[in-house]
């Protein structure tokens, strides 16, 4: 029996990990662990380990490392904390093989302390680039931890190859959020309405913002600037969802807050579920702010997107998208154009760059099938002095 062990942190990569870990569970001869990190345990983030068990999953340990307050000093004590209760974890259960995904704080705990005990170590959406957050320093960091790589498309591997990784240990899966965004059971109209509290008889405006954690200190003045731009929105509902637990996100939490309770025709919910989040994706007449979700799954429903800022840089797009700066001009701008029939119309033939919906059974089969050798623990720097090597897309 191989057991997994895998690490998640937040509703940020809880959707995302669910069509693997539901075709891991699947799976003759693996046994699932499941750790449950981060925002989860924060009852000022919503608790949202009572959705994992929702979902039907069990969580077998549970690691507490979030500080109250979200400034620099509590972050980097949070991942600190992490690492030593991850490192407890490792030490009682001794998996054969570590999973992580994405490019959080808390995840880099999870990897960085799994590396003293040479823990096998696989890592899901590496090799990319968000050049406005600190996650892009703990993305490529948690890759040169890891074993092996799950990338979301074939210009992401060959990134990975990039910084030096073998490329036998790459495998160009796709994004498992797709997997999941084409076999979830989306909401109906009402049924939304219901969940969210608020009439969505006409498409509703989805905000989700986040910290750009390299310009936390205008946290404020870019979440005023996108409430004044929400303002000029005439004839939708607005269902906005909280940030992130990134440094000054209480800036952003509070000024939604105000902006929420002063109008009849806004909710900000505090965790609405893979469900209800990808039912509204699939109803809503655009999604503004800079959330991965936005560049990433959203094609999948031909959603417009209006993507603010430096926080997604570097993430390539399909043509849902429409950027801006982070100015109120500039979102109004962007929102007019999203909103176009024009571009609406345009959305509706687009194709998502990001995978096929497959990518949960490729990773599955590689943690299946890997020979948990000193191949896999050595990692052996590879020089791309020759350019780096082409690598093929399944999709």
């Amino acid at each position: 029996m191989r057991t997994v062990c895998v690490v998640t942190v937040g509703r940020s990569d809880w959707g995302l990990y669910l069509p693997i870990l539901q075709c891991l569970r699947a799976e003759p001869g693996m046994r699932l662990h499941l750790v449950a990190a981060g925002a989860h345990l924060a009852a000022g983030h919503g608790r949202t380990d009572a959705a994992i068990l929702r979902d039907g999953f069990e969580i077998q340990d549970r690691v507490p490392m979030l500080l109250a307050a979200d400034d620099a000093v509590s972050i980097a004590m949070s991942m600190g904390l992490g690492t030593i209760g991850f490192a407890q974890v490792y030490e009682r259960v001794r998996p054969d093989l570590l999973l992580v995904l994405g490019d959080r704080f808390e995840m880099h705990a999870a990897a960085a302390a799994a590396v003293p005990f040479r823990l096998p170590t696989a890592h899901v959406h590496g090799g990319e680039v968000t050049a406005g957050a600190i996650d892009d320093c703990f993305r490529h960091a948690i890759t040169k931890y890891s074993h092996l790589h799950f990338a979301s498309t074939a210009e992401h591997g060959r990134r990975i190859v990039q910084l030096g990784e073998e490329p036998w240990r790459v495998t160009i899966s796709g994004a498992p959020g797709l997997d999941h965004a084409g076999r979830v059971q989306l909401l109906s109209r009402d049924e939304l309405s219901a969940r969210v509290g608020l009439s969505l008889t006409q498409s509703p405006v989805l905000v989700t913002q986040h910290p750009v954690t390299l310009q936390s200190e205008r946290a404020g003045e870019q979440t005023d600037a996108l409430l004044r731009a929400l303002d000029t929105v005439a004839g939708h509902p607005i269902v906005m969802t909280r940030p992130n637990a990134d440094t000054r996100n209480t800036d952003i939490l509070e000024r939604l807050e105000r902006f929420a309770a002063d109008r009849p025709h806004v909710r900000l919910v505090s965790n609405l579920g893979t469900q209800a989040y990808f039912s509204l994706m699939s109803q809503a007449a655009v999604m503004v702010g800079n959330s991965s979700s936005g560049i990433i799954e959203a094609a999948s429903f031909q959603l417009p997107v209006v993507n603010i800022g430096l926080r997604q840089e570097g993430r390539p797009r399909s043509g849902n998208v429409v950027d801006c700066d982070d100015s109120a001009a500039g979102i109004e701008a962007a929102l007019r154009r999203a909103l176009s029939v024009e571009f609406r119309e345009f959305c509706r033939g687009v194709r998502n760059i990001y995978g096929d919906g497959d990518a949960a059974a490729r990773i599955v089969k590689v943690l299946r099938t890997v020979e948990l050798s000193e191949r896999l623990l050595i990692k052996r720097f590879v020089d791309c002095e020759g350019g780096i090597p082409e690598l093929s897309s399944p999709f």
